[in-house]
């Protein structure tokens, strides 16, 4: 799954987007609305997961992850809700190489929109 190669379908990616949310604003891009976008926040970059929508939209396998910075989850291959968030303080060596193999695997398929504001 964390193959080191970008995937040969892979689409070209537009260059990396520093727009400024807000975790509260971020909440709107959960799939909820479909005229709206699917983000998913990884160490503060967002990504855009919209071309995946049956598996990030709403009743999707990854739903939770949207709307919010997700890095503790995906760090601790977690798939609750509660987990589904920024701080990941308390994580050990082994979680913080899951969680840049997780972080990498988005970076190569999903453009990068924004950027968390503290």
């Amino acid at each position: 799954m964390f193959a080191g190669n970008k995937p040969e379908n892979a689409p070209e990616l537009p260059a990396p987007l520093d727009t400024p949310f807000t975790l509260e604003e971020l909440k709107r891009y959960n799939g909820s609305d479909d005229t709206l976008p699917i983000y998913v926040a990884i160490k503060g970059d967002i990504f855009d997961v919209s071309g995946s929508r049956s598996s990030y939209g709403p009743g999707g396998s990854y739903n939770v992850f949207c709307g919010k910075d997700s890095s503790f989850a995906l760090a601790t291959s977690s798939l609750k809700a509660e987990d589904c968030h920024s701080n990941i303080g308390s994580l050990d060596a082994e979680q913080m190489e899951a969680l840049e193999k997780w972080y990498i695997f988005f970076q190569k398929r999903y453009p990068i929109v924004g950027r968390v504001k503290s």
